[in-house]
């Protein structure tokens, strides 16, 4: 059922622009209520926080995947080589923990912290809180480490937290869709929320020149079972399944297309909890997946289910003015 109506509401966002229209007197409902409590935040009728480090948050202003998390995952690694201490807050979810706010390992129960945490946790390193209150989350990764930045995944509309950064990250294929505010579209906010962010991160090619591309990458496959690794060339003349439980399954199906895969494909919402039984297709091919869902079916999978870990690869003007801003913030 969910996964159904998952594929309506993309459909009717994305593709059928009347469906949009009937449901628009709920998104300018929805556009109302959202600035007015930003306009309450603004007021201090609503009560912002701030700690005593920079505050980077990394979000989108749509429903659904972007990039956000391989960018996140990025930023976290430039600024280590760039000679910070970087920790991240998340609000953790899909995690089904009952305590907050909550330190993440690469060692964490994914039930209980969800599968974006841990894969950020395990690939940075670094020190990472979850709760839905990013406030505390922050407040506690201040108490208890050294780090001199924080980033923050996703919350750009959690304006409880002052921020000194914002990155909005953009689907570069599916962009606003019908532009619309939820629940006729899939804008989280009205698209003039662009004009206030500091960076505006394109995954795929940029079409304005406040933007910036950014390409995920990728060549190797990893096994879930046994750690082995392929290129994707190995599997370009055998047909496969491809699984995905992510925001925009369809980009991932469209990066192993790219590079020549034959793949019968099968999505999922975002954030699935697996079962075996979603990963086992009573055949012997292979089965491949991203490695947000690997963290997932790890415990069940065998030797023929392989992870697609990939990369962003932001344009260099990014890193240098995305660096020069922080330092400014420091100076301040």
């Amino acid at each position: 059922m969910k996964k159904k109506l998952a594929q309506w509401l993309a459909n009717s966002w994305y593709k059928d622009s009347f469906t949009g229209m009937l449901l628009m007197p709920l998104g300018l409902i929805f556009s109302v209520a959202v600035r007015l409590r930003k306009f309450l935040y603004r007021l201090d009728v609503l009560k912002k926080h701030t700690v005593t480090v920079p505050v980077v948050v990394i979000g989108n202003i749509t429903v659904g995947g972007t990039g956000k998390t391989p960018l996140i995952i990025w930023l976290a690694r430039f600024l280590k080589e760039s000679g910070y201490q970087p920790g991240i807050i998340s609000r953790g979810y899909g995690g089904q923990s009952k305590v907050w706010p909550q330190w993440v390992t690469a060692k964490s129960d994914v039930k209980q912290v969800g599968d974006e945490a841990l894969l950020i946790a395990r690939q940075t390193g670094c020190p990472m809180v979850i709760s839905p209150m990013r406030v505390e989350a922050a407040r506690l990764m201040q108490q208890h480490t050294d780090c001199n930045v924080i980033l923050s995944d996703d919350g750009l509309q959690h304006y409880a937290l002052n921020r000194d950064i914002e990155i909005a990250v953009i689907d570069g294929e599916r962009r606003f869709g019908n532009r619309l505010c939820l629940p006729a579209g899939p804008l989280r906010e009205p698209i003039n929320r662009l004009q206030s962010v500091d960076f505006i991160v394109v995954n795929g090619d940029k079409l304005e020149n406040n933007e910036f591309s950014m390409n995920i990458t990728g060549d190797i496959a990893i096994n879930l079972a046994t750690g082995e690794q392929k290129s994707w060339q190995q599997f370009a003349d055998m047909e496969c399944h491809a699984l995905a439980g992510i925001g925009n399954p369809d980009r991932f199906f469209k990066l192993l297309e790219i590079a020549g895969l034959i793949c019968k494909t099968h999505s999922f919402p975002d954030h699935h909890e697996f079962q075996s039984h979603d990963i086992e297709f009573n055949d012997d091919k292979p089965v491949l997946m991203t490695e947000k869902d690997a963290v997932k079916c790890a415990a069940f999978a065998g030797n023929q289910h392989w992870y697609i870990p990939v990369e962003a690869v932001p344009e260099p003007g990014f890193s240098e003015q995305f660096l020069a801003l922080l330092r400014e913030k420091y100076d301040r």
